[in-house]
């Protein structure tokens, strides 16, 4: 009797099949979202600001920021902030050299240039503190 209770723990032949078509659908499962994570992109939904570097004139009323280099943007989605206060960059692309409209500041205002993604967020692309 307890040899037939000793040969009943001691097989595993059924076990063995079982465990290994387990791990194989979890392997093809985690495979098929690797896979799809990358054929689908899914993590590069965030788009960049453009780079840009911008070059910032003070004549002891206005602010003049001008495009120096980088990336041409649309004039459209940038403006300059001062505060509460805000002016359009322009509209059209935007190459270097081109200088925006102005802004009043007086001393110690910060003059930020804020590009506007289409999802409504913002990125600053330069940044100016008037001298006191």
């Amino acid at each position: 009797m307890f040899e037939k209770l000793k040969q009943l723990f001691s097989e595993d032949r059924a076990v063995s099949p079982v465990v290994g078509v387990i791990l194989m659908v979890a392997i093809a499962v985690i495979l098929a979202a690797v896979i799809g994570f990358f054929v689908l992109d899914l993590g590069s939904d965030q788009e960049e600001a453009p780079q840009a570097s911008i070059a910032f004139d003070y004549d002891g009323t206005n602010v003049v920021a001008t495009h120096q280099g980088g990336d041409t943007f649309n004039g459209a989605d940038v403006e300059l902030r001062n505060g509460a206060n805000s002016a359009a960059w322009g509209t059209g692309a935007v190459d270097a050299g081109d200088a925006s409209g102005t802004i009043g500041a007086t001393g110690g205002e910060t003059v930020n240039v804020v590009y506007t993604f289409p999802n409504g967020d913002t990125a600053i692309l330069g940044s100016y503190t008037v001298p006191a």
